[in-house]
This record gives C-alpha cells, structure tokens and sequence, in this order.
C-alpha cells in the first residue's frame, strides 16, 4: 500500500545558487559552472522519467531555476530502470557510464535532501527498479 500523498511544501529555504554548491561539494566538481552543467544534465533526465502528483511535489520543493528545468521535459512513455536512467544520460552528457553515475549521484543525493523521505519514498515507488541507489538508499527488494 502506498502512503498518503503529502501535501507539496513551499519553496525551500535553498536557492539555486545552495544547490549548485551542495552538488559541487558532492560531486567534488572543480567549478559552479560545472555543478550546474551536471545539476541542469540530471534534472532534465528526472523530468522524462517522473509524471503525476510525484513531478509536480518535487518541483514545487526545488529551487524555481531547477524546478524550471526539471519540468521543461515531457515525462516518457516508459520509464528506465536506474541502469538505463544512467546509460541514456551518459549518451546525451557524451561521458562514460562511470562518470554519469557519478554525476547522477551527486545531484539526486541534494535533490533526496529537499525531497524529504516522504516525497522521496512516494518517487521511488513510481520509478522502476534501480533508481533507490542513485538517491543513495538501499535498493530493497521483497522476497519471492
């Protein structure tokens, strides 16, 4: 059973600006300039992934900058797993799959924070499997 759907929260107290350096910090990115190109690169690949009440309550807790990219993209038909999440973002970021999880990682750890467990818990259980470790949680699977 899925929970209740939390109400979206305001804006949070984090500009864009926080955000680019809490994604520098972890993504260990020499420049903002490049905290954003990855931070700009993954929040477009979330938005062709996330639809429904999930997409609008993430937007509404990211900084409006971001909340702009992330919803500038139409939600695909047919979600990827985590793995493809990753591939079609290194295809499109024309870096290797290593470096794209990488960058994945460092943006959806910031992008889970502003989320809350809530949210996130409710994104998780929309998107296909292998998503969980890209937000830095443990991929928990039922038993047969």
């Amino acid at each position: 059973m899925l929970p209740l759907r939390e109400p979206a929260t305001a804006r949070p107290g984090m500009t864009f600006q926080q955000m680019l350096e809490r994604v520098r910090y972890e993504g260990a990115y020499p420049t903002r300039e490049r905290a954003e190109d990855v931070t700009c690169a993954v929040l477009g690949a979330l938005g062709r992934q996330l639809s429904g009440d999930e997409r609008v309550d993430l937007a509404a807790c990211l900084p409006s900058e971001a909340a702009l990219v992330f919803t500038s993209q139409i939600p695909d038909l047919q979600p990827l797993t985590g793995w493809g999440f990753v591939k079609d973002l290194a295809t499109r970021m024309g870096v290797t799959p290593a470096v794209a999880r990488w960058d994945t990682g460092a943006v959806l750890a910031v992008v889970g924070r502003l989320a809350g467990p809530g949210l996130l818990d409710r994104i998780l259980a929309q998107l296909p499997s292998g998503y969980a470790l890209l937000f830095g949680r443990a991929e928990l699977t039922q038993a047969a």
